[in-house]
């Protein structure tokens, strides 16, 4: 999914897509190489002028659009994509970061100067980073020093450089013509860098602007090379795709190798992180600094140093063919070599966004504290007259929910167990208001309700169940007083559902049901199972199953817990041995039960993947840090909370988005199976660095250690990281079985 999420956005997404492929086609970029390389202007310069794109964030009154960095990523992405040659990128992001310096105050008679002529057509370099020094000279400066490459610098008509003064504090100032300009040998053969020296260089005090906040430069540097990180790795997922498809190798389209499929699906994975993360730091651009600074590190660490893995995997699944100086692959690999190289080793953001984290979190909130008030004191009103009710639930074991309590029953009686359930089990609350409510519940110190295994098989009665099925089993399971399980796997058809065994026969008034299911959560506490059992053996195996509701106490069910590694046991066999279940416990007809088992585990993949971390959570890496209880230096401890950060906060830009899309009608394709991969590779990773800084305190078992034994509960749950790479590379990316 691209980085435009509304209407307004995802027509100008199109339309600049049309643009670039109608003005700078790659044959054309290519013909004229030498000429980007030296900074001479493009010859869609022009073009791109008429269209207003190099100006769409800059004040209406000096001639920009009046847009914001997010309308201007949105258009750095699209132009990614198209590889537009010349001095685009690095002229917004000079303007982008000058106007920042004049935020909360007037533009002066530089700034209007110097914004004008970059809404005319002039272009622009950003020699920031503070490699010079600056010494008072009067009313000016004296700046010495050399810059590091910088991007776009050979041919840029109005330069900003960055020096620090003899205290450490920025001086930025707007460089007049100078010599001091070496052009090298790019990387990017479509972009021109060069090296700026200045020695003994005076600037007048006119000719100084105003300091942007550090956190904002970052900021808008960090998102619109993003955005266009976003645009290369979408290319070369596309094109690599594209290219299995049809390549024949042993016979067969080498897209039907599974090793080539996973390596395909795990590229739109990464793909889709990084266009959560240039989106989130966009979106940032007016948020407080800390929000800043946990945005600009993420959109580093996310999406533009991954571009370079990106485009190398695209070159592996193309073959030699991909090595070669003809095609296009290595022009893409280039550009994202260079931008990932502009903004320094991935260390340094990781310490960045681990330090950050220490003070801050990043808001994924989808509503304002302002928003609906009248939701907010209806539900505000009940949650505090259910604070004052005595907490008598009887609490679950393991995974279990919570049963009953007269705290349960008020809040299911005001739909605020599932307030996203239609009426009147709910309040057909949408991502907006359930944001809402959720809030209220923070605000208070009170915990959602979950039904657990029940989320998601009440989603499933709700859509093909009877008004008697409806009426039997929801408001019960919201009150908390059912308890469900989930009777799909069995021995020899875990990831294979299709295959199972367990049989269901016709018998009067109802079906028996024979067979062995097993990893059942919570069957040893549950009332309820939902069923998969198969009804026409005759029948192609997704044809012949149905969906049975089954009474876990009915005479024939056995549960035998399993212990785990853990030594727990919240898992179990289930042995059905002629089990009677009434014809009122189907749900739907005979030989429906794979459309609706689709809707369960759909419920089900959604929930796992929206959860927050729990093996890899930031908050672990904190306490380590808080209790100084781990080995390693304190540098190493923070790049650790700063890479669980960011996983953490890609899952979360990721459910925000898709949020917002589904508000938009946008169809947001492999969203779920998406988060389910994410979240099960960001706990196990997350999870073996926390058990790496533990060092002999590993041993104890109440440690972290200890903690990691359940992971693969994570990971095997809903479905393994294999099976879910399998689903996004035949049914999201078409790659044949």
């Amino acid at each position: 999914m691209p980085l435009a999420l509304t209407e307004e956005h995802r027509d100008l997404a199109d339309a600049v897509a049309a643009f670039a492929a109608n003005v700078a086609p790659i044959s054309e970029t290519r013909a004229h190489l030498a000429d980007h390389a030296t900074g001479n202007r493009p010859e869609h310069w022009d073009a791109l002028l008429r269209q207003g794109l190099h100006c769409v964030h800059l004040p209406e009154d000096c001639g920009g659009g009046g847009a914001g960095i997010l309308e201007l990523a949105v258009v750095a992405e699209q132009l990614g994509k198209a590889l537009l040659p010349g001095p685009f990128l690095p002229t917004v992001l000079t303007s982008a970061v000058v106007e920042a310096g004049y935020a909360g105050q007037d533009l002066d008679a530089l700034g209007r100067e110097l914004l004008t002529a970059w809404c005319a057509g002039a272009t622009g370099a950003l020699a920031g980073g503070g490699d010079f020094t600056a010494q008072p000279s009067g009313d000016g400066w004296v700046v010495d020093g050399c810059s590091r490459p910088v991007l776009g610098l050979p041919g840029a008509e109005l330069v900003v450089a960055e020096a620090r003064d003899p205290d450490g504090r920025p001086v930025w100032f707007r460089l007049l013509p100078v010599g001091g300009v070496s052009t090298m040998d790019g990387v990017d053969l479509t972009r021109p860098v060069g090296r700026l020296e200045l020695r003994g260089h005076r600037v007048a005090p006119e000719h100084v602007l105003p300091s942007p906040a550090p956190e904002r430069v970052d900021l808008i540097v960090n998102a619109l090379l993003a955005a266009e990180a976003s645009g290369i790795m979408s290319w070369c997922l596309d094109t690599a795709v594209s290219y299995v498809k049809t390549r024949v190798q042993f016979g067969k389209p080498v897209g039907s190798f599974q090793a080539v499929q996973h390596k395909a699906a795990m590229m739109l994975v990464r793909a889709e992180l990084a266009v959560g993360a240039a989106w989130d730091a966009a979106r940032a651009d007016t948020d407080a600094p800390g929000q800043q600074r946990l945005a600009a590190a993420q959109a580093a660490l996310t999406a533009v140093a991954p571009a370079v893995d990106a485009a190398l995997e695209c070159i592996t699944l193309l073959g030699g063919i991909g090595f070669t100086w003809e095609h296009d692959a290595h022009l893409y690999w280039r550009r994202a070599i260079s931008i990932a190289s502009a903004i320094g080793p991935v260390e340094r953001w990781e310490t960045r966004l681990g330090d950050a984290a220490l003070a801050a979190e990043r808001d994924f909130s989808l509503s304002t504290e302002d928003e609906l008030p009248e939701l907010r004191a209806r539900v505000g009103a009940v949650l505090d007259e259910v604070r004052e009710i005595p907490d008598d639930e009887d609490g679950g074991s393991g995974w279990a929910p919570a049963r009953g309590g007269h705290r349960r029953a008020r809040l299911a009686e005001a739909g605020l167990v599932a307030p996203h359930y239609p009426a009147p089990y709910g309040l057909d609350a949408g991502p907006v208001e359930q944001a809402v409510i959720g809030q209220e519940f923070a605000r208070r110190g009170l915990v959602q309700p979950s039904m657990v295994v029940g989320d998601w098989v009440l989603p499933t009665l709700l859509k093909h169940g009877t008004p008697g099925q409806r009426e039997r089993f929801v408001e019960d399971s919201l009150r908390g007083r059912i308890v469900w399980c989930q009777l799909f796997s069995e021995p020899g058809a875990g990831s294979d559902l299709a295959s199972l065994t367990t049989r269901a026969r016709r018998v009067p008034g109802g079906w028996s049901i024979s067979g062995q299911k097993v990893w059942t959560s919570m069957a040893h506490e549950a009332d309820w199972g939902a069923c998969l059992a198969r009804t026409d053996p005759e029948a192609p195996k997704h044809k012949g199953l149905s969906y049975f509701l089954v009474d876990m106490t009915a005479s024939g069910v056995e549960v035998r817990p399993l212990r785990q590694a853990t030594g727990r046991t919240e898992f179990n066999e289930v042995f059905l041995d002629d089990v009677f279940v009434p014809d009122e416990c189907l749900v739907g007809e005979p030989g429906q039960g794979w459309r609706l088992a689709v809707t369960t585990l759909a419920n089900e993949r959604l929930h796992m993947g929206a959860m927050k971390l729990r093996y890899g959570a930031p908050d672990r890496i904190r306490q380590l840090l808080a209790d100084e209880t781990y080995l390693g230096s304190h540098d190493e401890a923070l790049r650790v909370l700063g890479r669980n950060t960011a996983r953490e906060m890609a899952l979360s830009a990721l459910n925000l988005r898709g949020a917002l899309a589904r508000m938009s009608d946008v169809d947001i394709g492999a969203g779920v199976s998406v988060l389910k991969v994410y979240h099960a590779i960001a706990e196990r990773e997350g999870s073996r660095e926390a058990l790496r800084m533990l060092g002999p305190a590993g041993c104890v078992a109440d440690s972290d250690a200890g903690h990691h034994l359940g992971l693969p509960a994570i990971l095997l749950g809903g479905g393994t990281i294999e099976i879910q790479l399998n689903v996004i590379a035949q049914r999201v990316l078409g790659l044949p079985r």
